[in-house]
């Protein structure tokens, strides 16, 4: 899904703002082979900037309606959407961020240190909050079968999370070690979209990581379904994706794809039936977005009241691995990986978000071309930016000015339908 646990390095967001995310390839690209866009940038923590019994009811409000039933107003087309107000002064913050990205896909395999069995669970890309639950599940059914005894959970982003929450439910006694918790993690500003989003090159897959791909997606997607509502900040949303191209109906959001049972009301818009401009291609679908401000502290809370232990620590190498005291270790530090068990196909793949304000009349997602949109309760996220290979955080001014632009122009050019 580089945090500041586990010893990875700090993030710098401009200004006063940290932060990272997680996604690969450049989005049109993505959006030509996979057709969809997916987890991106988003805030470190939701703030409110009113006060008083008003103001309490008027977030209340807004609370209940941004977690209501779908609306189901625009099933039979686009038509009637508002559009996002862009402009520089409704800037709130820009986050930069690096995602977890490994070519071949995720790891989720188990290894031997001496007397410590050492379950991996990482390298999302983008997938990071989309696939949690599924290779978690993945990896507790691998080490945790014939063990007795206590565990340690490595990592306390949201792999990390969901990992430790399935070993309880199986009667395990957890501890979670990281260097930092909740709100100071990689999954904390991902954007949350559910849907795997950058996870690996097609070509570069095997046999083994497709059957768990699919597997970690069918559970994943059952599990968030049930977790649906302000508690988590979880609700369904309709997606807009947009091409200049007909789309590859193998890939992951085409209509043979492996994941089509996931994709509910998939279908293609005709030019009367959609507001976006200069759009020959327009696809639509509903998923579940995931606000993980609000996800990742209820699903901590939980993880605690249900008795676990949290280490706020570093682990520095795998001998301070063999030196814990639980010999069951499930690694679920994201980029982490890469030093602690020199995995050197995982690389970080830079992006950038710029949030606006938040617009509460917006309750939709649209991706186009490198672009994307979709809003939160704290922000609308307005991406995007992706460079692999590039460790720095620092944020480009100068494409977050052309970002800004072409959203703006983009949503100034809905035309009636």
């Amino acid at each position: 899904m580089i945090t500041k646990m586990l010893g990875l390095q700090k993030n710098r967001v401009a200004p006063k703002f940290r932060g990272c995310y997680r996604g690969v390839m450049n989005r049109r690209q993505f959006l030509q082979q996979t057709s969809i866009a997916g987890a991106s940038l988003a805030a470190a923590t939701p703030f409110s900037l009113l006060s008083g019994c008003a103001a309490r009811r008027s977030v209340a409000s807004a609370a209940n309606r941004a977690y209501a039933a779908p609306d189901i107003s625009f099933i039979g087309g686009a038509c009637g959407l508002p559009p996002v107000h862009v402009s520089a002064d409704r800037e709130i913050r820009t986050v930069v961020g690096l995602r977890p990205y490994r070519p071949s896909g995720f790891v989720v395999r188990a290894e031997k240190l001496d007397d410590t069995l050492v379950v991996h669970n990482y390298g999302h890309g983008g997938g990071g909050i989309t696939l949690s639950w599924g290779t978690a599940k993945l990896g507790v059914d691998l080490g945790l079968a014939g063990h007795v005894g206590p565990v340690a959970v490595l990592g306390c982003g949201a792999v990390g999370l969901a990992t430790a929450r399935l070993l309880q439910e199986a009667g395990a006694t957890v501890t979670i070690y990281a260097k930092d918790l909740p709100p100071n993690t990689t999954s904390n500003i991902a954007g949350g979209q559910w849907f795997p989003f950058l996870v690996s090159e097609a070509e570069k897959r095997t046999a083994l990581f497709n059957q768990q791909f699919l597997a970690a997606a069918e559970f994943a997607y059952r599990r968030y379904q049930i977790m649906v509502g302000p508690r988590y900040g979880i609700r369904w949303m309709r997606n807009y994706f947009l091409n200049d191209q007909p789309w590859n109906e193998q890939a992951y959001s085409g209509k043979e794809s492996v994941l089509r049972v996931m994709m509910p009301e998939l279908r293609d818009l005709s030019s009367s039936e959609h507001p976006f401009p200069d759009s020959a291609f327009v696809r639509q679908f509903d998923t579940m977005i995931i606000e993980p401000p609000i996800y990742l502290a209820a699903l901590l809370n939980e993880i605690r009241i249900a008795g676990a232990t949290v280490k706020v620590m570093e682990i520095r190498d795998r001998g301070e691995i063999q030196s814990l005291p639980e010999k069951l270790v499930f690694n679920c530090t994201g980029l982490g990986a890469r030093a602690l068990f020199a995995d050197e196909e995982l690389t970080p793949l830079k992006g950038q978000l710029t949030i606006l304000l938040p617009q509460t009349e917006v309750q939709y997602a649209v991706g186009r071309g490198d672009l994307y949109m979709f809003p939160r309760t704290d922000g609308i996220l307005l991406g995007g930016t992706h460079e692999m290979g590039v460790w720095s955080l620092d944020p480009n001014l100068e494409k977050k000015e052309e970002i800004l632009a072409q959203h703006k122009a983009f949503f100034d050019g809905f035309k009636k339908c």
